[in-house]
């Protein structure tokens, strides 16, 4: 009897341990699930989130990329609010980086080339005589590596070799997805490099709050808490000048429908089709804080994002023309979805009186922000 006693005593804790490990083994078989394969056989994998309210987020690690976000409108019904696509084919022929983490530089810098340390780089250049978001393959177009999952998290690492692209130094980039049980897709960021480089990325969700892609964002009213944006020259390059928003269709300080000004007879708005800028959002200083708030009256949802970075990035579709064809096979037409990019100032390399985005060895690049959902 001593010695069954003392069998019961050691086995059952080890027992209910394996039957909770089992558990949460099965729990993140649940949330992985194989989204297709590459040309070259590797394996690309859907990540599913959840939270205690019913969202869920599906990202996948080509691209780090979000691939669908649900989110309650004013009656509680859970929809799609990003664009994207099905498959895995379409991401990788897509052009228009739905959802992905883009990158090293998330948007423009101007000709592709930035000195550093007295030496000249040389980019690729894919948007006209530019270089765009990360260049011909960024890290929109690369398959990560998964570090852990879990319920309402995800990790992901990816390798730039000394240069990718043009760039110099190795980059390992980490990004973790978070779902909050507050109704929050938080990602966090976390870069090393080891030779001097320069380090910018973004994540390139388009919304539509109406949780049907086929209804423009024209009606979206967006706040940004921004006094000045960067104003481009005609092909999208920051001119250097911070301009002020007092008077003009690129003033946010308080709601605005989105197309109210957006077929303005106004410079800025005809060089980007639309609005296509970076907003300088106030009270930099690192920390993370409110940089704008989208509310869509039909559904009663509400965006806010919140972040560490110094500038934002709204564009408003203007490049969607109908022949991306999306998730339910709907083709993306003109404006129906809308940025929101946290992110440093573009063309930064060029400006000296922009924020650095220089990354040196031994320091570690880092960003928070955070899309919140809500409702009224």
């Amino acid at each position: 009897m001593h010695l069954k006693k003392i069998f019961i005593v050691l086995i059952i804790p080890f027992l209910f341990v394996s039957i909770k490990c089992s558990d949460k083994e099965q729990n993140n078989r649940n949330n992985k699930k194989l989204f297709g394969k590459l040309e070259n056989g590797e394996e690309v994998y859907m990540y599913t989130l959840k939270n205690k309210n019913g969202m869920k987020a599906e990202i996948t690690n080509y691209g780090a990329t979000v691939v669908s976000l649900l989110a309650p409108d004013k009656n509680g019904k859970m929809e799609d609010v990003i664009l994207g696509y099905d498959s895995l084919k379409s991401y990788e022929n897509g052009t228009s980086y739905f959802g992905a983490i883009v990158g090293r530089y998330g948007n423009r810098i101007g000709k592709g080339r930035f000195s550093l340390e007295g030496k000249e780089y040389q980019l690729t250049i894919n948007n006209g005589e530019n270089h765009l978001h990360g260049g011909t393959v960024g890290f929109n177009k690369l398959l990560w590596k998964t570090d852990t999952f879990d319920d309402n998290s995800v990790k992901m690492t990816l390798v730039s070799p000394n240069g990718d692209q043009g760039y110099p130094g190795k980059i390992t980039l980490t990004v973790t997805y978070t779902l909050t049980d507050n109704n929050e897709l938080r990602i966090e960021y976390s870069g090393t490099t080891d030779r001097p480089t320069i380090l910018n990325p973004t994540n390139h969700c388009y919304f539509n709050l109406t949780g049907n892609p086929e209804n423009t964002i024209l009606n979206h009213e967006l706040k940004i808490n921004a006094e000045k944006f960067t104003p481009v020259d005609e092909g999208l390059i920051t001119t250097g000048e911070l301009a002020d928003v007092n008077g003009t269709p690129m003033d946010f300080r308080t709601p605005v429908p989105i197309g109210k000004n957006i077929n303005n007879d106004f410079q800025q708005l005809i060089f980007g089709k639309g609005y296509d800028h970076n907003w300088v959002i106030n009270n930099y200083n690192g920390n993370v804080r409110e940089a704008a708030i989208v509310y869509d009256p039909s559904s009663g949802r509400v965006l806010e994002v919140l972040t560490d970075q110094p500038g934002i990035q709204f564009y408003s579709g203007n490049f969607l023309d109908g022949s991306e064809i999306g998730k339910g096979g709907i083709h993306y037409q003109h404006r129906t979805g809308f940025c929101l990019e946290a992110q440093h100032y573009p063309d930064s390399p060029n400006k000296n009186n922009f924020p650095t985005v220089e990354l040196k060895p031994g320091k570690i690049y880092t960003q928070s922000t955070i899309y919140r959902f809500t409702t009224k």
